[in-house]
Parts: C-alpha cells; structure tokens; sequence
C-alpha cells in the first residue's frame, strides 16, 4: 500500500499523505472505499497513529478523503477533490511553468509531457 523510506528527509506523514493521495489519483482506491483506522495503518506501518492521524487530517482538508463519525475514513468522489484542490495546485502550476519558461524550457516540450501524462505515459 504505502512505502516509508526513514531516510527520506521528507516528514513520515507527508510520506503518508503523498502515498494515499497517489493510489487515490491512480484509481487503486476507488471513491467512498473505507481506509483501514488510524491504529490498523499506524500498526500495519509500525508508528505512532498520531502520525497517520496528522496525514489523515492534512488529506481531509484538501478533499481527497472524509471521515464519517463512527463508521471511519473514506475516499472522496472526485468532485469533491477537484472543488477542494484544484485552484491551489493550477496556482501551484501557473508558478512552476513560469520558472520553467524562465529556465528556458521550450512550449513544446512542457505539451509534450503533459500529452504523455494524459495518455498515462509517465516520464521522469
């Protein structure tokens, strides 16, 4: 399910985070699909729940994932994730394609990927 890498100097909740919101985005979790309880993951990955607790959070606030009290934590339907995030990550965006220009990055070749990412060509 999800991968830590301790000597990643990446927090281990941001690990978290990233790796839920991938499986979520690649459809390897489908929309309303339960996510095991904070203590079953924390177990499951040997830390304290207070961490998976935190990326819980951090995912709920940008709408990937909703917690229904007393029946657990849920992935969201798309919209719901679009509404949230969208508009921060086409800012997020709009930032990285300008340095990108200022780098001298040509059009063509930032099309180029985002054609290939549409296709579910991944380059790295």
């Amino acid at each position: 399910m999800i991968q830590l890498n301790y000597r990643d100097s990446k927090p281990i909740y941001e690990q978290i985070k990233d790796g839920l919101r991938k499986l979520v985005i690649s459809n390897s979790l489908s929309a309303d699909e339960k996510l095991p309880s904070v203590r079953e993951l924390a177990a499951k990955l040997a830390i304290n729940p207070n961490t998976i607790q935190k990326a819980y959070r951090d995912l709920e606030s940008e709408g990937y994932i909703y917690t229904v009290t007393g029946k657990g934590t849920f992935v969201a339907e798309r919209k719901e994730v679009y509404d949230a995030r969208a508009k921060e990550l086409l800012t997020e965006f709009d930032e990285i394609v300008e340095e990108l220009f200022f780098l001298s990055v040509k059009e063509k070749e930032l099309v180029e990927r985002m054609d290939n990412l549409a296709e579910g060509k991944v380059d790295q």
